[in-house]
This record gives structure tokens, sequence and C-alpha cells, in this order.
């Protein structure tokens, strides 16, 4: 009921912003022929119709039994035209701002011209406006689709890390960073080979996952588990789990159903021969002299998110390493607790964001709406002797692409 309750809210106001829009629309083919308008108009309102009239209709089907890819770019083009409509929702409100502000304008202080009262006739709404709003949602849209042709396009990014306090044996050592696998969402288990393919010819010395390795349920790497147990390294490969591991965004038939999930997925990565730490760290060692890696559980300081690791635990014996290394999923963890508690901890690593899969980055620049939720959201960031870098994500959720926010590879070399 309450599923139902949400889309019919959902579809008045859908309904109500393509009753909006279509003003503008009707603005700019006012001076055309009469059998253009009516192609434009039927158009219009035929795709309108339907996209409310599969809203309406979804809560009475099984999604989970349509074709994955198929539901997957259904949902997303359907969010597309909502989020476009949206934008030029945004600029028509503007003009239409202006045409108050005008008539109130010509009203309150011309009253009177040559004596006789004014009369103010309609604001006519801008044509120039109404272009300018449909441009830019229909570039939104099809910025939205072109994203679709990125979600496989790895890049692998290098970056090195001074820390005056690394010993000696572990300069230079390289550190794979990959993060956000979201294995729930792939469609072209190829491409997501040839990503790994990238990762193990980096050659690096440990490779580090941190989190988000599915997006509800551990039998979504069915499918994957021989492409991801290619991933190797002299130091082995250590992971940790992101907010999506837990199960917690979907409905269980019962708590233990949720638990054997979780279970399943924790035995899933020790078969691939990954070394998941749960709340603990582990001594890397290279020529007798020895650093600290921790891993713990997903942490966030944004209260929609869940608080399951425990830094104290993970913590706990570290401090005879002069090196430490943390993954933690969240990156909202740095701020809130790793720097005001724990100063030693020279390096963490994280991921969550994935950059929102949507944004502009050019040397020099980077933006992206995540960036008013998160004060560090890609890339690297660093506050006295403490460095955090957010990995971009190597898969996707919910929208099945990407615009700006490219997949990534992390490579660190610590110098």
């Amino acid at each position: 009921m309450q599923r139902v309750s949400g889309s019919w809210i959902f579809i008045i106001i859908m309904i109500l912003i393509d009753l909006y829009v279509f003003q503008a629309v009707k603005v700019i083919m006012q001076n055309t022929s009469f059998k253009l308008r009516f192609s434009v108009f039927g158009a219009y309102w035929i795709f309108s119709a339907a996209a409310v009239a599969t809203i309406a209709l979804i809560p009475f089907f099984n999604i989970d039994h349509w074709n994955k890819t198929f539901r997957t770019y259904f949902f997303a083009i359907l969010i597309g035209l909502f989020l476009s409509k949206a934008v030029t929702v945004i600029f028509l409100i503007i003009d239409d701002l202006r045409r108050v502000l005008q008539w109130g304008g010509g009203k309150l202080f011309y009253q009177y011209i040559h004596g006789e009262p004014f009369r103010a006739a309609g604001i006519s709404r801008s044509a120039f406006m109404s272009w300018l709003a449909l441009g830019v949602g229909g570039g939104l849209m099809t910025t939205l689709l072109y994203g679709f042709t990125n979600k496989y396009r790895y890049q692998l990014k290098k970056i090195r890390l001074p820390f005056p306090n690394l010993p000696a044996s572990f300069k230079g050592l390289k550190i794979i960073h990959i993060s956000d696998i979201h294995s729930g969402s792939f469609t072209d288990k190829a491409a997501v080979a040839h990503g790994i393919d990238m990762v193990m010819k980096q050659n690096a010395d440990i490779i580090l996952f941190t989190g988000d390795l599915v997006n509800d349920r551990a039998d979504e790497m069915n499918n994957y588990t021989d492409i991801f147990s290619k991933l190797h390294a002299p130091m082995g490969v250590f992971s940790t789990l992101g907010n999506h591991d837990y199960g917690d965004y979907r409905r269980w038939p019962s708590a233990d159903a949720k638990a054997e999930n979780l279970e399943r997925l924790k035995q899933l990565q020790k078969d691939m021969g990954w070394r998941l730490l749960m709340n603990e760290h582990v001594a890397l060692e290279r020529n007798g002299e020895k650093i600290a890696l921790l891993g713990i559980e997903n942490w966030s300081a944004k209260s929609s998110f869940p608080k399951y690791g425990k830094m104290d635990k993970a913590y706990a014996g570290t401090e005879q390493y002069p090196f430490k290394i943390l993954m933690s999923h969240d990156p909202s963890h740095w701020d809130a607790e790793v720097r005001p508690q724990y100063s030693d901890v020279d390096l963490m690593l994280s991921g969550h964001t994935h950059g929102m899969q949507f944004g502009v980055e050019v040397p020099g620049f980077k933006w992206s709406p995540v960036q008013y939720v998160y004060k560090q959201w890609a890339g690297l960031y660093e506050e006295a002797n403490q460095k955090l870098y957010i990995n971009r994500g190597y898969g996707f959720i919910g929208y099945p692409g990407r615009v700006g926010i490219l997949p990534e590879i992390t490579l660190i070399e610590l110098v």
C-alpha cells in the first residue's frame, strides 16, 4: 500500500511538471503551421502519458522478473526524462518570476500615463527563455543517454604519495585501490573482465578493495566470481564492506535470510582469495619492517547510512607500527572520527560516492552535485600529515552510465 501511494504522489508531480513544460512548448510553436503544432503536441503528450501510465502500473508488477538489461535502461530513461523536465521547469520558473516582477513593477510605479489610468496587459512568456529551458532540458537528456556508453570505460589513475615516516622497505610500494564494484548492475561480462585485466597489468604489490561488492544480494556475484578471482598480488588482496553489502536496502523474508546473505558474501570473498577485514588489522612485512593495514565495516557520519564499523577495535594493537593504512568505505568517516581521534593513520582509502557518476573533471577543476553532500568526494585530500584518497568506483548503481566521472582503477605508489 505504501508503495502504491508513493507512486501516485510521484505521478501527480509528473503531471504538474508536464503541464508546466507544455506552456513553453506552446510558446516556441506558436508561429508554426497547425500540422506541425498538432504533431509536436501529440508526440509530447503521448510520451508523457506513457511515462505516467508506466509509473502507475509498476506497483502491480514484479519487476524483479524483468530482463535486467531492459529494466536497467528502461528506468534510467524514465528517470532521465523526469530530471530533464525538472531542470526545464527551473528555467521556466525564473522566467515567470521575471514576468511577475515586471507586471508588479508596472502596476506599482506606472499607475498613470499622461493622466490616464495604467491598464497592464498580460506580459507574455519569453520565447528566448522557453527555447533556453527546453534546450537545457534536452541537452541534459542527451548527455545522460551518452553516458550509457561510458560505464565500462575504466580509467587508470596513477598517483605517488610521499610520507616522511614510511619505512625504507616500503618505499615504492605499489597499491591498486578499487571500490564500489556493484556486481548486480553489470550487464557486460567481457567489459568487466577487461577492467580486471587492466588491474593485473599494473603488477601491484597489494590490491585493496573498499566495499560495495554487490547492490544487495550475494548471488549477484555468481556470474562474476571467476573474473574477480583473477585478482592476486604478492602481498595479497584485502577488502572491507560497504553500506550496500549488508542488504539493508532490500526486503528480506526474515532477519535470518538477511544474515545468511551477508555470511554468503563474506564466504565468497574468502573463496576468491580475498582477505576481508572486519574491524581488524593485519601487519604487512617487507625485509623485516612492518606497517599496519586496518579495515573496518561501514561507518558513516551521515544519518542515512549505517555505523557498523568499530575503529577502536581495528586500531587496538597498531600503536607499535610506524605507518598505518586504513580502508573505510565512506569518506565522511575521515573528518568525523579518523582525523580527530586517530591522527597517526597516515592514509585512508575510501569509495562510496562514485563522484555521483556525473560531473566535470578537467585539469585543475572538478565539480559534481555530490560535493554539496560530501566535503571529500573524489581523488586526493590532505590535512596536516594525513591523506585521504577516494576512488570514483569500479561499477555503477541506479543510473547505468557515467558522465564526466569515469569508473576508476587507482595505482598508488608510496614514496
